[in-house]
């Protein structure tokens, strides 16, 4: 199947004040428990974002927070419908999660499946106070009911597009498109 882009939805630019809107939103909603507080990021660009916004608090708030980053591969309820095969990637969680409050970290949140997969496979690494999610851009069509605390962006789509994320520690440079998939 062929893409083609579409359009530029953030630069280099709009995702560092967008990280840094969150990293602020973060701290005014956990003050409370901002010592109890983790970050996981969803595999494979959700942790850099995590990582991103952890160096944000410690610049803002002087607070080291602990990150890590979990594959939910194995916890996908589509796993039996790919031809290709799957390649299953390390959890580094090298922090206790129980009795902690998580914000889970992905880059773009579409149907709210990869977030079902990443909930189930954090309960399994034990049980947190509370789980919170941030994400770099929210795309709209969720097929089950969840929803992020912290959005980025909200950049609505058509089923038919696809967001992509790239990230400077890939090789690249920080930006997010849209394809759209070519009639064939």
């Amino acid at each position: 199947m062929e893409m083609r882009e579409k359009a530029q939805v953030m630069n280099i630019e709009e995702i560092r004040r967008a990280l840094l809107r969150i990293a602020h939103e973060i701290l005014e909603q956990n003050h409370k428990h901002i010592g109890e507080l983790v970050l996981v990021g969803v595999k494979s660009r959700g942790d850099i974002i995590a990582h991103r916004i952890a160096e944000n608090l410690e610049r803002i708030e002087n607070i080291e927070v602990d990150v890590g980053a979990i594959d939910v591969t194995l916890y996908r309820d589509d796993i039996n419908l790919h031809e290709t095969q799957i390649q299953v990637n390390s959890t580094e969680l090298p922090f206790n999660i129980t009795g902690k409050w998580v914000i889970l970290v992905d880059e773009v949140l579409y149907t709210g499946r990869t977030i079902r997969a990443a909930m189930d496979a954090l309960m399994d690494f034990g049980r947190p106070a509370a789980i919170q999610l941030a994400t770099l851009i929210d795309r709209g069509h969720r097929e089950l009911p969840i929803a992020a605390d912290y959005v980025g962006k909200n950049v609505p789509t058509s089923r038919k597009e696809f967001v992509r994320v790239q990230l400077a520690e890939e090789g690249g440079i920080d930006s997010a498109m849209i394809y759209e998939k070519e009639d064939e």
